[in-house]
């Protein structure tokens, strides 16, 4: 139940509190006094979007806060689903900055704006005049029926499936859109592989390759270098006697001679020694380095073909190393793997669609078959309500069809079929139904709905429109019923509507500082009775109008 309201800095308000009560509360006022302000603020605790258009003074903050008794309502798997703290009092706050920034609360923890929608819809239903208008719509017809015979949980565990079909679905649709594509590409894919894979590449290979290409395009220089080197060391042919090695030795004969003579003649034999025998193991290796390099053009060849086919990879890949070529060889191994693995994929995903189907079928059906037994329960029980607001030859058929799929809103297209005449035929509400009968109609059907919704609150703003005389009082008895069971607010115009309440608050407006501000307040028995007059006649009220705002107060239980 909904306690207080405290509203400050919005629209035309400066700063207010209301304290509510139990039973059934009007609120009037003139027209432009301020009344769908107030509403305009409980919409922004109900998660309503808003802008810093809404501050009355653009320097401060817009500040709407209410407190609610929500003890039995059974909400404490929602608070623990959003991780907020449970207590029987609650106090939800809604901030909007001057920067137009948003901020809500829900017992001093910030909540998102789907959060603070979802915890008001299970608080407060507000009915306007555009929910009114809105009940010749297919949608709202549906959420009617869905209200009745626990529809409204088996909505909710449809709309839970469906949405995890179409989940299921668009994967699907994904891996197939997927599927399709890499099938595209797969026998290029595959020629890229096997062009790679049939290379038979190592890392490492380009750069040996590289150099043995460079040792045996200058084979044959360095061959003759390296024999012309042998040469003037060990000589050639019968000149011996003129080379390298020869006269070395015969220099060290000479200092063998006197190296008994001189101690500076034994060292230099010493490094004589020692560096013939170095000379005599550079000749081995030189012979052996000649041995080894051998000039080929056949091997020459085949080395080229070999770094020529490496560079035409790189290049077609735009990559130059062996070792890219090899990692894109794994990558396009692991994407034909992958497709290979496709049709497995698409099998489950297909598996999940389905059975993700059979779920919302199951729910579909189980929700027809609701909204069948609702369709015909509301057929019987709206006539007496009609039949009291005036309306005793209005007839309202609803029409429950399946349809060929299943939708968001499951599986039935729904009408509501009605004529307010004897013999007239039924039609599409919209084409057949006046403003003050839809009025009627709405109220007769919130009043059997609010039954089921088990809802502590409900707000009806002005839904008397288009609605006077002897029905007005009639509407007023159905509301005030309503109200024996839950909290009623009433936004009315109707001197009878706000007779029938136990509270009544007046809007109003008054101009302070050079401005104007909207101000409620709540009036005392006497002032019920002016108010409620004025409305009947006109300000200043005449004495009949007294006296019959007294006797409405006292026939319509607004003096208990």
């Amino acid at each position: 139940m909904l306690l207080s309201i405290h509203i400050e800095n919005y629209a035309l308000i400066r700063q207010t509190d209301i304290e509510l009560a139990e039973g059934m509360t009007a609120i009037t006022g003139e027209t432009g006094a301020g009344k769908s302000i107030l509403l305009g603020a409980l919409g922004l605790l109900l998660g309503q979007r808003a802008d810093c258009g809404v501050l009355y003074d653009k320097e401060r903050k817009c500040v709407v806060e209410a407190s609610f008794s929500i003890e039995g309502l059974h909400l404490e798997r929602f608070f623990a689903s959003n991780d907020l703290d449970y207590e029987p009092s609650l106090i939800i706050r809604r901030e909007i900055l001057p920067s137009a920034k948003s901020r809500a609360f829900v017992n001093d923890t910030p909540v998102s704006l789907t959060v603070l929608k979802e915890l008001g819809a299970r608080l407060i239903d507000i009915h306007s005049q555009h929910e009114t208008l809105t009940l010749a719509e297919s949608d709202f017809q549906i959420g009617l029926l869905d209200s009745f015979n626990g529809g409204r949980d088996v909505r909710r565990k449809y709309d839970s499936a469906f949405a995890t079909y179409q989940q299921h679905k668009q994967h699907l649709e994904q891996l197939t859109a997927a599927d399709a594509q890499n099938r595209k590409e797969h026998d290029y894919m595959q020629f890229l592989f096997d062009e790679l894979q049939q290379m038979n590449l190592r890392d490492g290979e380009q750069e040996e390759l590289e150099q043995e290409s460079q040792l045996l395009a200058h084979a044959e220089g360095i061959k003759q270098a390296v024999v012309t080197a042998l040469g003037l060391c060990n000589g050639n042919g019968g000149e011996e006697e003129d080379c390298a090695v020869t006269r070395l030795n015969a220099s060290k004969t000479q200092l063998a001679h006197i190296a008994s003579f001189h101690p500076d003649a034994e060292a230099l034999y010493q490094r004589f020694e020692s560096n013939l025998i170095d000379l005599q193991d550079i000749l081995s290796e030189m012979e052996a380095f000649n041995d080894h390099v051998q000039f080929s053009p056949e091997r020459q060849q085949t080395v080229d073909e070999r770094l020529d086919a490496i560079y035409r990879l790189e290049k077609k890949h735009n990559v130059d190393s062996i070792a890219q070529l090899l990692q894109i060889r794994d990558d396009l191994d692991g994407r034909l793997q992958a497709i290979a693995g496709m049709d497995e994929e698409i099998r489950h995903a297909m598996e999940a669609v389905d059975k993700a189907f059979g779920e919302v079928q199951r729910i579909g059906a189980r929700l027809s078959e609701i909204r069948l037994k609702s369709a015909h329960q509301i057929e019987q029980q709206v006539s007496p309500g009609l039949e009291a607001l005036g309306m005793k030859e209005a007839r309202l058929k609803v029409q429950v069809e399946p349809t060929a799929d299943y939708r968001a809103n499951g599986a039935d297209r729904v009408q509501f079929l009605f004529n307010a005449n004897r013999g007239g035929e039924l039609r599409e509400m919209g084409k057949v139904i006046s403003g003050g009968e839809l009025s009627r109609l709405m109220l007769v059907l919130k009043s059997l709905t609010v039954k089921e919704a088990l809802l502590p609150t409900i707000i009806f703003d002005e839904i008397d429109t288009g609605i006077s005389g002897e029905v007005s009082a009639k509407m007023a008895h159905i509301i005030s019923q309503m109200a024996q069971g839950m909290q009623v607010v009433a936004i009315t115009h109707l001197p009878q509507m706000a007779a029938a309440a136990r509270r009544q608050f007046k809007v109003y407006k008054e101009v302070e500082d050079n401005a104007t501000v909207s101000r409620i307040r709540e009036l005392q028995p006497d002032e019920r009775v002016h108010e409620i007059a004025v409305m009947l006649s006109a300000d200043p009220p005449t004495e009949a109008a007294l006296l019959t705002a007294r006797e409405q107060l006292g026939a319509m239980g607004g003096m208990k």
